[in-house]
């Protein structure tokens, strides 16, 4: 069984993985309708699987998540108002994928930035030898 840290987690990196995946906006129903075409719109695997699972925490199908729908997820819920761009009171998939792009880029951000701190290492200062 998942633990609901570890779904929240997956959930975050795969939103974030449709973020970099994807350039262009896609809505859900634009998702599902050419999940079977082959245009050039046809969604990533990142992305059908990020919609499966905004799908799976909108209980209520209404094609938005509400607070209530993402409380049981501390890391969605603390979220909730980055990624409420609009206002109002629920986070569309559009809204998801704005935010996923922001979680991706300070996490590579931050990933570079120890890259780089185990790379160069500070060079202490030179001894003094009388």
């Amino acid at each position: 069984m998942i633990s609901l840290t570890g779904l929240t987690t997956a959930i975050l990196c795969t939103w974030g993985s449709v973020a970099a995946q994807s350039p262009t906006a896609t809505t859900p129903s634009t998702a599902v309708a050419s999940a079977g075409s082959t245009s050039p719109t046809e969604p990533t695997k990142g992305e059908i699987k990020a919609l499966r699972e905004f799908k799976m925490l909108d209980f209520n199908g209404d094609g938005k998540l509400s607070r209530t729908e993402v409380k049981l997820f501390p890391r969605l819920a603390a979220a909730f108002d980055d990624s409420d761009t609009d206002g109002d009171g629920y986070v569309s998939y559009e809204e998801v994928k704005v935010f996923a792009a922001k979680y991706r880029a300070e996490r590579d951000r931050q990933r570079a930035q120890q890259a780089a701190a185990v790379a160069s290492p500070s060079t202490p200062a030179a001894e003094s030898h009388p």
